[in-house]
């Protein structure tokens, strides 16, 4: 019988994914790989690439492409059974890659290659594959004795199921939380875009009127546009409370606990390898060299952003005081008032972009940039099977007609749908005796869905949300690397990772990229040149507030797992605490339970590394103003970029890679002209 789970050569069949066969078919594919590893290990003496990686690789691809559909349906699709059969597998997946990073036969194989005469005679892609993986064993342990291996294992194990438990409980209170209304004045100052998705929502739920939940197309606008302040501030609470012991549901799907679990089992697995901290066991993967670097990465950017952020509020406090006589502003007022300030100094907000943004034509123009850039072509696919109706799939060809990848685009936000945007892999490109596997990948994002007859209106955040997933997409699918363990954005330092995806927002701020990207969903006409030129000068606007903001994220986020922090829900409160009083200038009510929600540090890879982001920022920036010295769509540039960054994956050292393209190392000088936090008049050279 064919393993429902696995289709060879083809891409994932959603409809036969049952939960009831999920487990058995894990179960096989997971036996199978172990006997043909053992076969391997027994029939040769001599290892080398062909009998013995290459075969381990096309197994560990057939585990990939078996159990990347179920994972993105947890994620996009989940259900009660899903998530049960889900929670089955996750352990025995677990326990397959301890084994494997702790198997003494399979290291030693490793080891034999890397000594041997033929290791100088492979391909850089498969040395680095080589040298990672034996960086790998022995951050998996493969060192420990017994004793600790299995405890090593008992760690891993674990983690794996409460940072599943985590996502869990978010998601569950994030969809629990809704309030229907009758009267509209009590939406007074929502835009008709708000409205009519909260008609939407009702009317999905067998309601009259209105109905607004904590799903981010719902809550922000209520943040920005609501003039119910009491409204705000109950909409506030409820997600700031979101999987915590305060608010509304408070202890129905408490993370407290689990934090605290997370952060011991962290430091017990970094202490078992040898490592002070966890934070020094996740640097071991990255560019950065050590906590002390990134502290002080971070902690200048916060000496060079604070007082630009204590301006931007106290503008925001003045402006709240002398035009609404408001003398209280609270954490529930910002966004309202911002947005307030925004429209006041530019005549400008989010919602008047949105007619220029429909969805379609922002897709459109997004392919239209890449391919004057990178003389690729994108053209929808048709009669692909998908896991909703609003899914798309896409294939990428380059300039010769070869297919370079494909991916689905899944934009919208809807129940049992994870918040948030991300981009994950469906199929790695690798190469075998017959042929090269396309990548594929998944994209997704939680948008504002269409509306009645109207397509789906984006803002501009939206639009740069949109370019940003789309950049990860093109590192995992226009590789030109054959390997799969560095093909794509497999191997490459999780703080580099996020260059070619902000990279990618540049192109929603220029002109005569604009010019391909927007264009009213009525007319067609493109966004008019006094509407672009506030958009510029809006730009920068809070830019302090945004920039501390993220670092007090950052640092909060590395300080936890480098100063073995978290004995207690109370100490990780205390830390945050700590952290505010040192880089934010606005400060949450004390029921705010941010920690409870932040799942890219508690369910996601982004532990002691949420400081990526902004590191990376600083590649994509300084790569860009290569683009703003040639030209934005200068080919040779476009092609230098494709060719030294997105063709490279993680088979080279991405500051290699990086100097390679710009012809020198980083400079931070454009990030803070782009964030506003210096101007061009006063960058020092680079």
């Amino acid at each position: 019988m064919d393993n429902p789970l696995l289709k060879k050569n083809t891409l994932p069949a959603f409809d036969s994914i049952k939960a009831r066969h999920i487990e058995p078919a894990l179960d096989k594919i997971l036996q199978d790989y172990r006997e043909t590893l053992a076969s391997l290990l027994s029939a040769n003496s001599q290892y080398n690439w062909n009998n013995l990686i290459q075969p381990l690789d096309d197994k560990a691809d057939q585990l990939s492409r078996a159990w990347s559909p179920v994972n993105h349906l947890h994620s996009v699709a989940d259900s009660d059974e899903l998530r049960e059969a889900y929670n089955l597998c996750l352990p025995k997946l677990t326990e397959f890659g301890t084994e494997m990073g702790q198997h003494e036969g399979l290291y030693q194989a490793y080891l034999h290659i890397r000594e041997s005469g033929e290791f100088s005679s492979l391909h850089p892609a498969q040395q680095k594959s080589i040298d990672n993986a034996l960086r790998d064993f022995k951050l998996s342990g493969i060192g420990l004795n017994e004793k600790n291996r299995e405890e090593y294992k008992a760690v891993k194990q674990k983690l794996s199921q409460l940072q599943t438990k985590f996502e869990e409980n978010l998601l569950d209170a994030t969809q629990n939380w809704k309030k229907h209304f009758d009267d509209q004045t009590q939406l007074i100052g929502l835009p008709e875009s708000a409205l009519a998705l909260a008609a939407q929502n009702a009317k999905r739920e067998d309601e009259t009127g209105w109905l607004i939940n904590l799903e981010f197309p719902s809550y922000l606008p209520v943040m920005q546009y609501a003039d119910n302040r009491a409204l705000r501030e109950e909409v506030y609470q409820a997600f700031v409370t979101r999987a915590s012991e305060q608010g509304p549901d408070a202890g129905k799907w408490d993370n407290g606990k689990l934090m605290v679990d997370i952060l011991a089992l962290r430091q017990q697995q970094a202490g078992l390898l040898g490592f002070n901290s966890y934070a020094d066991y996740s640097l071991a993967r990255k560019m950065a060299a050590d906590a002390s670097e990134v502290l002080d990465f971070l902690g200048d950017l916060a000496e060079r952003s604070i007082a630009v952020a204590r301006a931007d509020l106290e503008e925001l406090r003045n402006f709240a005081l002398e035009h609404y006589q408001v003398d209280d502003l609270q954490a529930w007022d910002i966004g309202y008032y911002s947005e307030k300030l925004r429209e006041h100094k530019y005549d400008i907000s989010q919602e008047q972009l949105r007619p220029f943004f429909p969805a379609p034509r922002v897709i459109e123009g997004m392919f239209a940039v890449v391919n004057r850039l990178y003389g690729i072509n994108i053209k929808k696919v048709d009669a692909i099977e998908v896991w909703h109706d609003d899914v798309q799939f896409f294939d990428i060809h380059d300039g010769q007609g070869q297919l370079r990848g494909s991916f689905y685009l899944d934009l919208y936000a809807r129940p049992q749908k994870r918040g948030g945007a991300w981009m994950d892999e469906c199929v790695v490109r690798k190469r075998d005796d017959r042929e090269i596997q396309a990548p594929v990948a998944y994209l997704t994002c939680n948008f504002t869905p269409p509306i009645g007859d109207d397509p789906s209106l984006l803002t501009h955040d939206e639009v740069l949300t949109l370019f940003h997933e789309f950049g990860h997409g093109l590192h995992h699918m226009l590789t030109l690397i054959d390997y799969p363990e560095v093909s794509g954005i497999n191997g490459v330092a999780w703080d580099a990772v996020e260059l070619p995806s902000q990279f990618m927002e540049n192109w929603c701020w220029e002109k005569e990229s604009l010019e391909l990207i927007a264009g009213h969903y009525q007319t067609g006409d493109n966004l008019p040149a006094e509407i672009f030129e506030k958009m510029l000068k809006a730009r920068s606007f809070q830019s302090g507030l945004q920039m501390v903001r993220q670092l007090e994220f950052a640092l909060f986020d590395f300080r936890l797992h480098y100063e073995k922090r978290g004995s207690d829900v109370t100490d990780i409160q205390t830390l945050l605490d700590d952290v505010r009083s040192k880089v934010a200038v606005v400060t949450p009510p004390a029921y705010n339970r941010f920690q409870h929600g932040f799942s890219h540090i508690f369910a996601g890879g982004y532990a002691a590394g949420y400081y990526s982001y902004k590191w990376a920022e600083v590649l994509s920036a300084d790569a860009f103003s290569k683009f703003e010295e040639n030209g934005i769509f200068d080919r040779e540039t476009g092609e230098q970029f494709l060719n030294s960054i997105l063709e490279q994956g993680g088979s080279r050292e991405p500051m290699d890679l990086f100097v390679e393209f710009r012809g020198r190392k980083p400079s931070i000088e454009p990030l803070l002209r782009h964030s506003g936090i210096v101007t061009a008049e006063t960058e020092s050279p680079a």
